[in-house]
């Protein structure tokens, strides 16, 4: 794969994240769980889109651009997290958020804030609104003497997709022979499970991929096409095979609303592991996770291994329903 070295690239977390097995958890599920704690890369309060931002703020900087733009809902993970590595590359990062959610100073918004972020609302539901708002600040500061870079909702796109075949190899060196036959993440956008299906292709070809999808996008047609974007950009087949990659969704009350029924799984979690789940997606991805296992939805005998994929700021902003 040596297209993966020609692909613009700057380190930003620190890698590998660790994965280990869940003893408490595994004892009362009677399953054994691990869990890939990407919450911890070490930039911000860590989270899934630092992987991302690795190749596609390389690609801003390779392309002399000064500031960087993104959207998201008002507690948006993954604007925060572009927040902080733009900051760190010494980038202005303007947020175009959606005025839906949790929109006081709280949370993420706080540490938009801590990282220099130049935050603007729009009261819409559409991102092509917010798109069209980035190109017309976009000429304004172009017309002042500065590029743009501009990094679609979540960082889903082929280029960042591949920051998640890196995920997968390190769980596969990780392992030391442990059986893995499910790998599952939260869906939010895309990019992370598509990364993940191809990663899994490459180094885990037994591993099946569930998406846990927290929005009600197509995702069963996202990921797929995202991540034969992704084995493009590398240089490598994605040789599918049936039943590597399902979506089941649960999303409950809707996007960025948290659900009762999750929070008994939030707080076990946390009591028996120590480990913080944020509401809106690594919760309901988690709980969603169990509530197939103890439907038997998880087939054969491997382990599942759960990519924690960050996101605890929310603890912050909203309650637990």
């Amino acid at each position: 794969m040596s297209e993966l070295k020609n692909l613009p690239h700057v380190a930003l977390g620190v890698y590998p994240t660790p994965l280990y097995k869940l003893e408490n958890i595994s004892a009362k599920y009677g399953r054994n769980i691990w869990v890939k704690r990407d919450d911890l890369c070490g930039v911000a309060l860590g989270g899934n889109k630092v992987r991302k931002l690795e190749y596609l703020l390389a690609e801003a900087k390779a392309e002399g651009c000064d500031t960087v733009f993104t959207t998201g809902g008002a507690q948006s993970n993954h604007a925060m997290l572009t927040a902080a590595c733009a900051a760190r590359l010494g980038m202005k990062c303007i947020l175009i958020l959606k005025k839906r959610g949790v929109t006081e100073h709280l949370g993420n918004l706080i540490l938009d804030d801590i990282y220099g972020a130049d935050v603007r609302f729009m009261d819409t539901d559409s991102y092509g609104d917010i798109y069209d708002e980035m190109d017309r600040i976009d000429t304004e500061l172009a017309k002042e003497g500065h590029k743009c870079f501009h990094i679609p909702v979540g960082g889903s796109t082929p280029l960042g997709a591949v920051g998640y075949t890196n995920c997968v190899r390190e769980i596969a060196e990780q392992l030391h022979g442990a059986e893995v036959g499910h790998i599952v993440s939260a869906t939010g956008s895309g990019g992370t499970t598509a990364g993940l299906l191809l990663g899994a292709r490459m180094y885990l070809p037994h591993a099946k991929v569930t998406g846990m999808g927290v929005d009600t996008d197509p995702f069963e047609d996202i990921v797929p096409d995202l991540a034969a974007g992704a084995a493009e950009l590398l240089g490598t087949p994605l040789d599918r095979v049936p039943g590597d990659f399902r979506m089941v969704y649960h999303v409950g009350q809707g996007y960025a609303i948290p659900n009762p029924e999750d929070t008994p799984y939030i707080e076990e979690l946390a009591r028996l592991e120590g480990i913080l789940l944020d509401p809106v997606y690594t919760g309901k991805a988690w709980s969603g996770m169990l509530k197939l296992l103890q439907n038997g939805d998880f087939d054969g005998d491997g382990d599942i291994v759960f990519v924690h994929t960050g996101g605890a700021a929310a603890l912050f902003a909203m309650e637990l329903a």
